[in-house]
């Protein structure tokens, strides 16, 4: 055997992983289906612009080691996560905070907001909530709900608010103060020249190939490495034997713009379930950007399916049944170490992702 771990994945959870396995003396090979590491964190320069090529990642943590931990590897900028929503010819601050209310009702003070809510969510007369829509309706009232969380939730689901199931939306936070930061995390920021140079100083030590497929890469070097670490599909692993888990996909369409300032911010939502995309980001707005030029990506929701690069876990009840009997056979595993947004069916910020990577490698290690 010539490595001590295959790494199944270039993305935050395996650098992570190579990072303190290497650091502990073991030889690791790390392999990634895509020309690039990084994953879905990967930044590439276009126009002296460090583009998000799957969508805005803004790292933003309460745990201060975690915040340490990331701080070895980048310096972090003092970006602060405030999206904005278009609705129609509208306009609104997220999360849903003062700002979002006066300028909806125009009023002022959190007295008046909070007595337009409530009046709007006691004259629906909702006890309980039979899917989104009416959970959604009973936490927040109708205009709230009609203009900045329906079109957005069906765009990113593919199906109604009614046929989504109540469990989906928990809660939705009003904050009754002027504050625009979507994070009430206490450490936020971008890292200065993107994600892509973070992930490869954690790889360094560890040999890296790309373009490579696992299931094609182990046929021929069955023996290469004594532990694997598998960060795609846990369904795909075992050839999807009890049928595929579901999982929501996104389509970008990025393209360079002869303007120094598209939308004046980094991310606006497009919450009218008449606009077919549901966000545009702005690049250059995450790292304070003077270029001449900008870079814009529209994003796209639709459902997934075999082939297609999978996003987020759909954790409903049928699909958390369903994983549990693939979890089954993975605690039978001895030699495979399953991690990762893909590898657990789970999803997680980046933060929570580099706290799963720890955890295995202590589990791995006996620490």
């Amino acid at each position: 055997m010539k490595y001590d771990y295959l790494i199944v994945g270039a993305g935050l959870f395996g650098a992570v992983f190579a990072y303190e396995a290497n650091k502990r003396g073991k030889k690791c090979l790390v392999i990634d289906k895509r020309d690039h590491i990084a994953g879905n964190i990967y930044t590439e320069e276009i126009e002296g612009i460090h583009v998000h090529r799957y969508g805005a990642h803004i790292f933003h943590t309460s745990d201060k080691e975690i915040w340490d931990y990331v701080n070895k590897f980048a310096e972090f900028n003092n970006y602060i996560n405030s999206p904005v929503a278009a609705y129609k010819d509208e306009t609104y601050n997220l999360p849903f905070n003062m700002n979002t209310f006066s300028r909806m009702w125009n009023i002022r003070t959190p007295q008046e907001a909070k007595a337009k809510i409530r009046e709007q969510i006691e004259s629906l007369h909702i006890t309980e909530p039979k899917n989104l829509e009416e959970q959604a309706l009973s936490l927040v009232g109708t205009d709230v709900y009609e203009k900045l969380i329906k079109g957005y939730t069906e765009k990113q689901w593919g199906r109604p608010c009614t046929e989504l199931p109540a469990f989906i939306i928990k809660r939705l936070p009003c904050r009754f103060t002027y504050n625009n930061n979507y994070f009430n995390d206490r450490f936020q920021g971008i890292p200065m020249g993107g994600y892509t140079q973070l992930v490869e100083k954690m790889l360094e030590g560890s040999d890296v190939k790309t373009g490579v497929d696992y299931f094609e890469f182990r046929k021929e070097n069955t023996d290469i490495a004594e532990k694997t670490v598998f960060t795609g599909q846990i369904d795909q692993y075992y050839d999807y034997c009890y049928g595929p888990l579901q999982y929501r996909s996104v389509r970008f369409e990025t393209e360079v713009l002869d303007t120094d300032n598209y939308q004046g911010n980094a991310v606006v939502n497009y919450t009218d379930r008449d606009v077919p995309y549901t966000r545009i980001i702005e690049h250059k707005h995450f790292e304070f950007g003077t270029q001449p030029k900008t870079v814009i990506s529209r994003e796209y929701s639709s459902e997934w399916s075999q082939g297609m690069e999978p996003y987020y876990p759909v954790n409903n009840d049928e699909n958390s049944t369903l994983y549990q009997k693939y979890k089954d056979l993975a605690d039978k595993e001895s030699s495979v170490i399953f991690g990762g947004r893909l590898g657990q069916y789970k999803y997680y910020d980046m933060d929570k992702v580099i706290v799963a990577a720890l955890e295995s490698v202590r589990a791995e290690f006996g620490e």
